[in-house]
């Protein structure tokens, strides 16, 4: 019954991912002006530094002299092989680059999404059990501030405090955990309390809500009557089956670290997929920022696929609409 569930969600995703192609495809090709000139970094006005032979030459070299549904088979045939192109600034291959870049992201999001866990889980089942208490009105307030609460604006203020003020916590750099786990843990440490916010505080509002809901259920009020300890029926009952209806809000805000991560790897100058998307919009070098919205995207794809098979595993009454 799973195999057949994987299955058919596999096949939906064909379609997904051929609009995602084709998204990341029009990036350049939407942006205002010539996409030749905007390929190669030219402004319109300086088109004058190159002749139109070069122009037409360097027009049929990058493809867009023939018809655009030529052009998306090609590139998309280009990319099934794994063939991203050359990146314009330093012309290595942009999969190369990407794969050079894409541990960091996985790293830091990994220990956002523990930090994220390790504060909602205690926060939202706290704030259940002690509903209209003052740690309830503290757990909730955290959760407000923390979906208002603007990352950079997040990792500008603890910059400030932990690195500037106190110098405990090192403001920028990266160390692979591989190399030297301690020097990872300094370094990420700051990031992964930024974005492990931005996971923790919408899933401690549903956690919440979640335990309350489950607290209401017969089963928990026999187990309560028969005498079973309250720390045992929390936590073996009410949690447990919270927790399977939170995989999909953690599997969705999982997905978004990595998109979100863009904004918080720039400020630390974490050398994550995020920052080179950021600096291949500075430098004008297209082909690398649609390698890496393509990266990202079809990561944010199959994670939401595994969420999936997760959630079905975990509860078999799950079929698929």
């Amino acid at each position: 019954m799973l195999a057949r569930y994987i299955a058919q969600r596999t096949w939906q995703l064909i379609p997904v991912l051929i609009l995602v192609s084709i998204a990341v495809f029009l990036i350049v090709r939407i942006i205002p002006g010539d996409p030749v000139l905007v390929m190669l970094g030219i402004d319109p006005e300086e088109r004058v530094r190159i002749s139109e032979e070069q122009y037409q030459a360097l027009q049929h070299q990058l493809g867009f002299d023939r018809p655009i549904y030529v052009q998306y088979f090609n590139w998309l045939t280009n990319i099934v092989q794994g063939d991203l192109g050359l990146s314009l600034r330093s012309r290595r291959p942009i999969f190369e680059v990407i794969l050079e870049r894409y541990p960091a992201t996985i790293y830091l999001a990994v220990t956002a999404l523990l930090t994220g866990l390790a504060i909602a889980i205690p926060a939202g089942v706290i704030a259940a059990i002690r509903q209209n208490t003052s740690a309830d009105y503290a757990a909730m307030g955290f959760a407000l501030w923390g979906i208002a609460m603007p990352n950079f604006w997040l990792a500008l203020m603890l910059i400030v405090l932990f690195s500037l003020k106190l110098g405990w916590l090192p403001s920028i750099g990266y160390a692979s955990p591989l190399d030297d786990p301690f020097r990872f843990l300094q370094h990420t440490c700051l990031p992964a309390i930024v974005m492990g916010t931005d996971l923790a505080a919408p899933l401690t509002r549903y956690i919440r809500a979640e335990m309350l809901e489950q607290l209401k259920q017969d089963y928990v009020r026999t187990a309560w009557a028969k005498g079973m300890p309250s720390r045992r029926v929390i936590v073996k009952h009410a949690l447990k089956n919270s927790l399977i209806a939170a995989v999909t809000v953690v599997g969705l805000q999982t997905a978004r670290l990595l998109g979100g991560s863009t904004i918080v790897e720039t400020v630390f100058s974490w050398p994550g997929v995020g920052k080179l998307l950021i600096e291949g919009i500075y430098s004008r070098d297209y082909p690398i920022v649609q390698g890496s919205v393509l990266i990202i995207a079809v990561t944010y794809v199959f994670i939401n696929l595994f969420v999936d098979i997760v959630y079905k595993w975990l509860d078999p009454r799950i079929k698929l609409e």
